[in-house]
């Protein structure tokens, strides 16, 4: 006589860990860089440039640790993230080394008595720097939900981070910089990665009561009173960046991460209106008072006014590169981008990509930044965490609504923040902090995509026999 028994087994297979894909990407993002050195290099002096070997080494050996690192730390985490970075931050340094052989650039320099010096090996230095950071995230970091328990006291560092530019001079006509002789650091780029963690925190305790609403009105759910304390308090932390450090861009990104944040936790479209209703009405009311804000607003509603009198010239050049651009552009090394000037390989570096690159390569570039947010999305999604969730989603917000405002400004669709292109703009406190995010980010995915854990083998089940006559 026999018998057919069904035995039910859990899964514990997972997702592959897709790491050799990883390594094949990365090996394109190293590559892609150097043939656009090459490229810029011809196109400037028709001859290779001679740094071009000690440049792809270099690339590829920081390319090289952060995988190694990857796959020991983060065998599971997403596999594009680190590419798409090492890609982004590759052709960022080639576009500061072609500003950097700009003759208009050196000449305006020495016009006004400053000395002119190459900002490529800074940058270069500032990434490997970076990279470093990343790699200490992904070692330190055992686990993204020991953030948690730092929630009030990363609300405190974050506060004193948006304080600090108060008390050191402003630089034209912004306080976000901390100088300490030849020393700056801009506090805004970390304070956004802790101000994410505060955020996530603070929303997965108080998210039942936020949700909560009180009345329908024109089809929105609105809130209860006492339930809009935490998004005034905000919106009044935002307006008082805007007022005292005249920072546009870091006031929008404070804000639109949080209510984007509130949204995902609540779910409540409510919760939006109120935001962009109270961003509009703050963002208005302090462009009425405050000059630097309001000369800001009249270079975007009529750049070549503004060109011919002499106020701001650097979104009219802005404009006009991007039109001179085209769809495929000049070519690398053959635009005029530098007559931009002062922070053109900064804050004005997306001008260099539409007038050598064109409408296809401003894209593309786009695309790469858009790729980078689906990816944080995709991590929040899988990620087994309400925590996890919310601080995912807020480092994909930031890191989207940056490259909104940046690229806005520079394109002409809102008015200059003041803030640089993750990965591509000179700066090392950008490209320090981005990297940080990036590393969360993969350290995230790592656990949301890691298999589940084997059962442990019931010792009842081995020591039950079942006799059968």
């Amino acid at each position: 006589m026999s018998s057919t028994s069904n035995t039910t087994t859990i899964s514990t297979v997972g997702p592959p860990s897709r790491r050799n894909t990883e390594l094949a990407m990365l090996v394109f993002a190293v590559i892609i860089p150097v043939f656009a050195y090459a490229n810029a290099g011809l196109a400037l002096s028709d001859e290779m440039p001679s740094g071009m070997l000690s440049y792809g080494i270099g690339l590829g050996l920081l390319a090289g640790v952060g995988h190694l690192v990857v796959r020991k730390f983060a065998p599971y985490a997403d596999p594009l993230l680190l590419p798409i970075a090492t890609l982004l931050n590759g052709l960022g340094l080639v576009l500061i080394w072609r500003l950097d052989q700009s003759k208009r650039l050196a000449a305006r320099a020495e016009s006004i008595g400053q000395v002119y010096a190459a900002a490529a090996p800074k940058q270069l230095m500032y990434s490997a720097m970076g990279v470093a950071l990343f790699v200490g995230v992904l070692i330190l970091l055992k686990d993204h939900r020991i953030l948690q328990r730092y929630t009030y006291i990363s609300m405190a560092a974050a506060l004193v981070l948006l304080v600090m530019p108060v008390f050191f001079p402003a630089k034209f006509g912004a306080r976000i910089w901390v100088t300490v002789g030849s020393f700056s650091i801009q506090p805004a780029e970390f304070a956004k990665i802790v101000i994410a963690v505060f955020f996530a925190g603070y929303l997965m305790v108080k998210r039942d009561a936020l949700a909560l609403a009180s009345r329908r009105f024109m089809g929105l759910y609105l809130p209860r009173g006492r339930d809009l304390g935490p998004i005034l308090v905000v919106w009044g932390m935002s307006i008082l960046i805007l007022v005292f450090e005249t920072d546009l861009g870091t006031s929008l990104l404070f804000f639109g991460m949080f209510v984007v944040m509130l949204y995902v936790a609540t779910e409540r479209t409510s919760w939006i209106v109120f935001g962009l209703l109270m961003s509009a009405v703050g963002a208005v009311s302090v462009a009425t008072f405050e000059p630097h804000v309001q000369q800001r607003v009249d270079a975007w509603l009529d750049p070549f006014a503004a060109f011919k009198n002499g106020t701001s010239d650097q979104i009219a050049q802005a404009l006009m590169s991007f039109g001179s651009g085209g769809v495929f552009g000049t070519g690398l090394g053959q635009g005029n981008s530098d007559l931009i000037g002062f922070a053109a390989n900064s804050d004005f570096i997306l001008a260099t990509v539409g007038e050598e690159l064109g409408l296809a390569g401003t894209m593309a570039f786009l695309l790469l930044y858009g790729l980078i947010v689906e990816r944080g999305v995709r991590t929040a999604l899988a990620a087994r965490d309400p925590f996890g969730k919310l601080l995912a989603i807020g480092l994909s917000a930031a890191f989207a609504i940056q490259i909104f405002v940046v690229a806005g400004g520079v394109m002409g669709l809102i008015p200059l923040t003041g803030m640089t292109m993750p990965f591509l703009a000179y700066g090392g406190s950008s490209v320090l902090a981005n990297w940080a995010l990036v590393a969360i980010l993969i350290k995230i995915s790592d656990t949301a995509r890691r298999p589940a854990p084997t059962p442990a083998p019931s010792t009842d089940a081995e020591m039950t026999q079942v006799v059968r006559p």
